[in-house]
């Protein structure tokens, strides 16, 4: 496993503020647009896109555990202390499970906290807004903390200019080309068939040269993002 700095596994903490970003923060931020304050995918593909992060955090980080078909999982050990991945690792059975049913189950509930966290970082801003001119409201405006535009700089090189991610980018990569929401970051990925090819590439868990020492995360990332994604919600809904 890389490092907190380097790879796409953060250390574990509580604190909000400072910690380094879990993936689902990741994917969140990339796909919220600061020039509309909107957030690529909102509904049911940001719940598979967060779903699907935080069961690769997870796993990455030894919480939870496939089995040998890799279709199925179970929570192990004492759980994460992180508070976002903690309450959904609450949420996998000791038994095993099937994994679309988390991917759901797990995701309808995190986009609040992931977006809470990400605001209390000063990565994302509320802004009150009166709707109508009348209700009070807010609205989300980008922050100044510049993290977003770290995150986005490599994401953007390996999937238009196919330099070589490391682990993290491809990870990140891999989300938002299975969220099927690369098309609408257009503005900051400028969207074409070599990118859409890029990004299926990486789901496949084909990462190249400087990625490929992970084998385990390649393989566990092509995985999750092929369960999680690839099927309808009609599908995700029936019992594995």
């Amino acid at each position: 496993m890389t490092s907190a700095a380097e790879g796409p596994l953060p250390r574990d903490t509580a604190d909000a503020r400072g910690a380094d970003l879990t993936l689902p923060e990741a994917v969140m931020l990339l796909l919220f647009d600061p020039r509309s304050g909107t957030i690529a995918g909102e509904g049911l593909s940001l719940m598979y896109t967060l779903g699907g992060a935080i069961l690769i955090e997870l796993a990455a980080r030894g919480h939870i555990e496939l089995d040998d078909e890799q279709r199925r999982v179970r929570a192990v050990g004492h759980g994460p202390e992180d508070t976002l991945l903690r309450g959904a690792w609450e949420r996998v059975p000791k038994s095993t499970t099937g994994i679309r049913g988390l991917v759901v189950d797990i995701g309808t509930r995190s986009r609040e906290s992931t977006l809470n966290r990400l605001v209390a970082r000063g990565d994302i801003r509320h802004e009150p807004h009166r709707l109508l001119g009348i209700f009070p409201t807010h609205v989300l405006r980008g922050g100044d903390t510049g993290t977003r535009d770290r995150l986005l700089g490599p994401v953007r090189s390996t999937l238009v200019d196919g330099t070589d991610p490391d682990t993290r980018t491809a990870t990140l990569g891999a989300l938002l080309s299975a969220s099927k929401n690369l098309a609408a970051m257009h503005a900051d990925i400028p969207w074409s068939g070599d990118v859409y090819t890029s990004g299926k590439n990486l789901e496949r868990g084909d990462w190249g040269a400087k990625a490929t020492s992970d084998i385990i995360l390649s393989s566990l990332v092509a995985q999750i993002v092929g369960t999680a994604f690839a099927t309808t919600l009609a599908t995700l809904t029936q019992p594995d």
